[in-house]
C-alpha cells in the first residue's frame, strides 16, 4: 500500500467509527473506501465489519456509564443478536451482497421514520427496556433483533439506524441510553461475524490494520463528544443520517 492509501484508510475507518457511535451509517464510508483501494467486494465487506466492529467496542466503552438495561431484557437481545450475527456472516461467505442492494432503501427508510417518529409510537407508556416490560413486548424485540443481526452478519450498512428505530419504538428516549445499547449489540452482531469471516480467511489484514487504527479513534472519540452536546441535536442528526442514505440507495438501486 502506498502513503496515500494508508492516510485515506485511516481517515474513512476513522468517520465511519464516528459515524456508527452516534448514528450508524459507518459501512457506507468505509466499505467503498476499501474498494477504492483495490479490496475485492466480499473481502472489503469482511475487511469493513472488522475496522468497525473495533469501532463499536471503542465506543461502548465511552458509553459505558449510560448502560442500565436489566438482565432479562438484555440476556434475549444479546442472544438474538449473536444468532443473527452468525447466519448473516455464513449468507455472506455464500452468496453475493446485490440482493440487499434492492433491499436496503425500503429498510433504512423505515427504520428512519420509525427513529423519527417512534416517540409518538410509543404513546405516554414508559419504556419497555428501561422499566419491567411484558413478555409479548420482549419476545416482539428480540425477534426484530434477530432480524437486525442476520442483516447486520450479511452487509451491516445502516443497522445502527435500524436498532435504533426499534429502541425507539420500545420507548426509549435517552439518545445517549440507546447508544449505548445500541453499541453493545452492534458488537455481538459484528462480532460472530468477525470470527467467521477470520476462519474463511476473508480479511484483508494489511488494510484493515489501518482502518481498525482509525474507527478505534473515531469510535471512542464520535461516543465521547456526542454525550456533551444536547440530545434533541443527536436525535436530528440520526434523522439526516438516515434520510441521506436512503436518498443515495434508492438512486443507487432503482
Amino acid at each position: 500500500m502506498t502513503l496515500h492509501i494508508i492516510v485515506f484508510l485511516f481517515f474513512a475507518g476513522m468517520l465511519g467509527g464516528a459515524l456508527n457511535s452516534v448514528a450508524g451509517g459507518g459501512s457506507f464510508i468505509a466499505f467503498p473506501a476499501l474498494l477504492f483501494s483495490g479490496v475485492p467486494p466480499i473481502p472489503a465487506n469482511a475487511t469493513n465489519t472488522i475496522a468497525l466492529w473495533m469501532g463499536t467496542a471503542a465506543s461502548g466503552g465511552a458509553y459505558r456509564r449510560r448502560l442500565d438495561v436489566p438482565r432479562r431484557v438484555m440476556i434475549p437481545l444479546l442472544s438474538a443478536s449473536l444468532l443473527g450475527g452468525l447466519v448473516g456472516a455464513f449468507l455472506l461467505l455464500k452468496t453475493p451482497a446485490h440482493t440487499f442492494m434492492r433491499v436496503l432503501p425500503w429498510l433504512t427508510l423505515g427504520a428512519t421514520l420509525l427513529f423519527a417518529f417512534g416517540k409518538k409510537l410509543a404513546g405516554k407508556r414508559g419504556s419497555v427496556i428501561e422499566e419491567q416490560t411484558t413478555g409479548a413486548a420482549l419476545v416482539g424485540a428480540t425477534l426484530f433483533q434477530l432480524a437486525v443481526g442476520v442483516y447486520g452478519g450479511y452487509f451491516g450498512g445502516g443497522m445502527g439506524i435500524v436498532m435504533l428505530a426499534m429502541l425507539a419504538a420500545l420507548g426509549m428516549t435517552d439518545i445517549h441510553a440507546m447508544n449505548a445499547l445500541k453499541s453493545v449489540m452492534g458488537f455481538v452482531i459484528n462480532g460472530v461475524a468477525v470470527v467467521t469471516f477470520t476462519l474463511a480467511r476473508a480479511v484483508y489484514w494489511k488494510h484493515g490494520t489501518v482502518m481498525i487504527l482509525g474507527a478505534i479513534a473515531g469510535g471512542y472519540l464520535g461516543a465521547h463528544y456526542a454525550m456533551k452536546l444536547p440530545q434533541v441535536w443527536i436525535r436530528y442528526f440520526v434523522v439526516v443520517v438516515g434520510t441521506a442514505m436512503t436518498a443515495y440507495f434508492f438512486w443507487r438501486s432503482y
